[in-house]
This record gives C-alpha cells, structure tokens and sequence, in this order.
C-alpha cells in the first residue's frame, strides 16, 4: 500500500494520518517522543504492509509481471493500489475525494515539526505537486514510478517495465484489488485494536 490507502486506513484524525504517514519515513524505535495515536499507526502501517506483502492474491498479482521485474512488482503494486483506490473512491469511501486530500495536505504541514529529514524534503513536494490526487489518472500512477525510479542506483529499468506490466493486466489486477481490499479494512480495524491493547498493557 503506499500514501493514499495508508492514510484512508487509518483513524481519520490528523495524528493518526500523520503516523500512517511515518510508517515510510522513520525506523523502528524513532517515534517514542510522538503522541500515542501516531504512534500506534506508525505500528499498523508496518503491519499492512506486511500483510499485503504475504497476502496470496498479492502472490498472484506478482505473478503476472515479467521475468526479472517481479523483485520491484510491490512497489509498483502499491503505488497501482493507490490508483485504483482513488480512481473508485466514491464506490469506497462516502467522504468526498477532494476534501480528504486537502484536510490531509493542511494537518500534515501543521506537523513541520516534527517532520524526519526525509518527509520534510517530500511533503511540501507531495503537496504542490498534489501526488495524492494525482493517483486518480493513470498517468499520475506511470509519473510515480518513474519519480521513484530517478532514486534507485541501479535496476531502474527494471521498475519502468513495470507500467508495461499494469497495462497488460490493467482489469486482472484490478480485479485483485476489489477482492483484497475489503479484506484489508477488516485487518486495519482488527489490528488497531490489537496494537491500541499492547500500548496499554506496556
């Protein structure tokens, strides 16, 4: 999962969208002087993506990219969910698009303080270059991959021939999507509580 279904997963507060956040910017151990909320979705973020990572319909999904670029499929998968996600949003969400993303941006930048070095270099970019919504088009998921590409030392061919990829199997993996998501959502919530206990009993 990247931006946009981690910050749809969590509580929708600017705390926990926050730690959702994090989760793709800070190592274990780093969030102790954060509020309780934050940090409990920087703990859920890690655990989605460990779910999804291991999920069989995510084995599958991998499956359908070629020879050689199936090491980069879940990075090029997360960044497709998130197309998918705002691209049917309305079928998934009843809060309007627009209005969660900029609430989203506007509680973010309130957090400038506390930003890692890596997000305060990324977030006034993700905003005035609205990544977010951009996921909504397909060209704004081809855009991604190929702004995360310029970051990889080597193999970044191997990632671009991802987009091949999705556009081959557009409606299959898709269709993955659909049947994999409601069983993410019921993880979240499942997972949150379990996560809210442990800080509890610490």
């Amino acid at each position: 999962m990247n931006y946009l279904a981690h910050i749809y997963l969590a509580k929708h507060s600017a705390e926990a969208q926050f730690g959702a956040l994090l989760g793709d910017f800070l190592r274990p151990g780093q969030d102790q002087h954060l509020p309780l909320e934050t940090r409990i979705e920087i703990q859920l973020h890690r655990r989605i993506d460990s779910f999804t990572d291991q999920h069989p319909l995510n084995f599958r999904a991998r499956a359908l990219f070629g020879e050689g670029r199936r090491r980069y499929a879940g990075i090029v998968l997360d960044v497709f969910y998130d197309h998918v996600l705002a691209k049917h949003w309305e079928h998934i969400c009843t809060l309007d698009f627009d209005d969660f993303v900029e609430q989203f941006y506007v509680a973010l930048m309130k957090q400038a303080p506390h930003f890692p070095d890596s997000l305060s270099y990324a977030a006034p970019r993700m905003r005035e270059q609205d990544w977010i919504r951009s996921y909504r088009d397909l060209q704004g998921f081809e855009l991604t991959i190929q702004r995360m590409s310029r970051r990889l030392s080597r193999n970044a061919d191997l990632l671009l021939a991802g987009i091949d990829d999705v556009r081959q199997h557009y409606h299959t993996l898709t269709q993955y999507f659909f049947e994999f998501f409601p069983e993410l959502e019921s993880f979240a919530r499942e997972e949150r509580v379990r996560i809210q206990s442990q800080f509890s009993a610490s």
